[in-house]
């Protein structure tokens, strides 16, 4: 049975919160094709959007018609404030998370998952300069601060921008093998060193 993975673009979504994670999943999908994997990404409406540093995407489908998804990939950047509080994303991600959908946010798409009550007593990371807002929105979660992702069960939250990248790996290994994702590791060539 095909494992689907679906990428929400939004605007002003980071580039590299969502950008990341889809070069490690489809490169999994594309070089694995046995594997059964396929990496989709969505929005809210038809047409291009544009992310937080002016990138425009096409993505491939809309939230009414993605369809079933086994896993969520919610990015960060400052698009995700207008989403805090609003009725619709809180029940549209209730809804994912009590139809079984495996819940993973990088940087401040944790903020929404919060908001949304999806990570009340459990233990969550986001984006180091939004480490208090998280807290804030939701008093019950365990904050860790230094931790690159955070893998609660059926929720996984990433840390700022190329944590997602760490997170995506993690997703590979969990959802297939330890090997598939030294393998697809390799195959990106990520291999972390900054020069500075």
């Amino acid at each position: 049975m095909t494992t689907r993975i679906g990428i929400y673009l939004f605007p002003n979504a980071e580039e590299l919160d969502w950008a990341g994670p889809w070069e490690v999943l489809a490169h999994w999908a594309k070089e694995w094709p046995d594997d059964d994997v396929e990496v989709l990404t969505f929005a809210d409406e038809e047409g291009p959007v544009t992310c937080a540093k002016g990138l425009r995407v096409l993505p491939d489908r809309t939230r009414s018609n993605v369809g079933e998804l086994d896993v969520l990939v919610f990015p960060g950047g400052i698009g995700t404030r207008a989403q805090l509080g609003d009725e619709s994303i809180k029940q549209w991600l209730s809804d994912l998370a009590s139809g079984g959908t495996l819940m993973t946010s990088v940087c401040t798409g944790a903020l929404v998952f919060a908001d949304a009550g999806l990570l009340t007593a459990r233990p969550a990371t986001t984006y180091w300069a939004q480490l208090d807002l998280l807290k804030d929105l939701d008093s019950s979660v365990e904050v860790r601060p230094d931790d690159r992702f955070v893998d609660s069960g059926e929720v996984i939250t990433a840390a700022g921008v190329s944590a997602g990248i760490d997170m995506a790996l993690h997703l590979v290994k969990r959802l297939h093998s330890e090997d598939r994702a030294r393998a697809v590791r390799k195959g990106i060539q990520y291999d972390p060193a900054p020069p500075i």
